[in-house]
C-alpha cells in the first residue's frame, strides 16, 4: 500500500522530479570537467587568437621540467569534451611523465559552455565548424608558444585526439605539413578537403570496427550527434599511403582482436599504420571510457603507448 504522505504528489511535481533526476544523471555522465580537474603540478595557459581567449593545460614530465629540447604532443578532446577529460581519457600524463615529453591539452569552443568545445575540421563539428573557427590557426599558435616558452624541439611535434579531436589532427597534418612529424588520430575520419600536406607525414590510426558515432566503414553513425556522412578508415588509409608514396601491401600483424597493418616504404622516412580493433566502439584503446555510459576501450591495446612508440621514431 502506497503511505499517504505520497500517495497525492501532484503531476506537476513529478514532471520537476523527473527533470531533476534526467538533468542529474546526465551531468554526472558527461561532466568530465567536473571530475577531472587536471593535475596540481599541470598549468593552464591562456593566449589570444583569433580575436578569442582560448586556453590549454600544460604538463611538464615529471622531473624534467626545465629541460630544453623535449618532444611535444598535443592531445585533442572530442566534440563536446574538455582538455581535463581527455587528459583522463588517453592517459597521457603517465606516458609523458615515463619517456620524457611535454604533452598540451587544447580546449575547443562551444555555444554556451567553455569547458565543453568542438573543432572545425572541416566536415565537423558542432559550433566550431558552424562558426569557422580558426583552430588551425589556434593550435599553431600553442606550438609557437610552448616552443617559446618551454624550448621544445620543433622536429619532433606530434598530435592526437579523438572522435572530433582526431579529425582535427587530420586536417592539422594536411595545414601543418611542415611543422608535424606525425599524428595518431583516434576514432575519426578524415574529412577535411581538400587535403594537401606540403611535405610527407607519418600517420598512425586507431578504430574500431563496432564504432557507432564515426563508422569505420564510413556512413552515418547511428550514435553521431549531427547528421554527417564520414568516409571510411579506408579512404584515410589510402591517402595517406598515396600522399606518402608507401608500398601498397602493407605488412599485417593479428593478435586477438587488433590488427595492426603498416605501409613500409614511404617518402622521407615516413610510415602509414593502421590499428584496427575489432569489436570495440567509440573508445581510446587501453584509456578511460569517454563517459559513464560511454563504450568501454580494448584492454589488448594501449593507444597511448603505441602511438607514442610511433611518434618518439619520427622527427620532421
Amino acid at each position: 500500500m502506497i503511505p499517504a504522505r505520497v500517495r497525492f504528489i501532484p503531476a506537476s511535481w513529478w514532471l520537476v522530479i523527473s527533470l531533476t533526476l534526467w538533468a542529474t544523471r546526465a551531468g554526472a555522465a558527461g561532466n568530465a570537467w567536473a571530475r577531472t580537474r587536471p593535475a596540481a603540478r599541470d598549468t593552464r595557459q591562456t593566449l589570444l587568437s583569433g580575436g578569442r581567449i582560448r586556453t590549454y593545460v600544460l604538463h611538464l614530465p615529471q622531473g624534467r621540467e626545465d629541460q630544453p629540447s623535449l618532444p611535444l604532443v598535443l592531445v585533442l578532446h572530442g566534440g563536446g569534451g574538455t582538455a581535463a577529460g581527455i587528459q583522463r581519457v588517453s592517459g597521457m600524463n603517465q606516458v609523458a611523465d615515463r619517456e620524457g615529453f611535454v604533452v598540451a591539452y587544447p580546449q575547443g569552443t562551444g555555444w554556451r559552455n567553455i569547458t565543453r568545445g568542438t573543432w572545425n575540421a572541416g566536415g565537423c563539428c558542432g559550433y566550431a565548424m558552424n562558426q569557422r573557427t580558426d583552430d588551425v590557426g589556434f593550435l599553431r599558435a600553442v606550438m609557437d608558444e610552448i616552443e617559446r616558452t618551454r624550448h621544445t624541439d620543433p622536429a619532433q611535434v606530434y598530435v592526437t585526439g579523438i572522435s572530433n579531436g582526431g579529425m582535427m589532427a587530420y586536417r592539422l597534418a594536411c595545414e601543418l605539413a611542415d611543422r608535424i612529424a606525425a599524428i595518431a588520430p583516434v576514432a575519426g575520419a578524415l574529412n577535411y578537403a581538400p587535403c594537401a600536406p606540403t611535405q610527407p607525414v607519418s600517420v598512425v590510426i586507431f578504430h574500431g570496427t563496432a564504432d557507432q558515432h564515426v563508422p569505420y566503414k564510413g556512413g552515418q553513425g547511428a550514435a553521431a550527434r549531427e547528421v554527417r556522412i564520414d568516409p571510411p578508415v579506408s579512404a584515410a588509409v589510402s591517402f595517406w599511403t598515396t600522399q606518402n608514396r608507401c608500398a601498397p601491401a602493407p605488412v599485417v600483424d593479428v593478435r586477438g582482436t587488433v590488427k595492426r597493418e603498416q605501409y613500409q616504404g614511404c617518402a622521407q622516412q615516413t610510415d602509414v599504420v593502421l590499428y584496427t580493433i575489432e569489436g570495440q566502439g567509440h573508445a581510446w584503446p587501453g584509456g578511460q571510457r569517454g563517459w559513464r555510459f560511454g563504450d568501454a576501450p580494448s584492454r589488448e591495446l594501449s593507444a597511448s603507448e603505441a602511438m607514442w612508440a610511433f611518434f618518439a621514431r619520427r622527427r620532421r
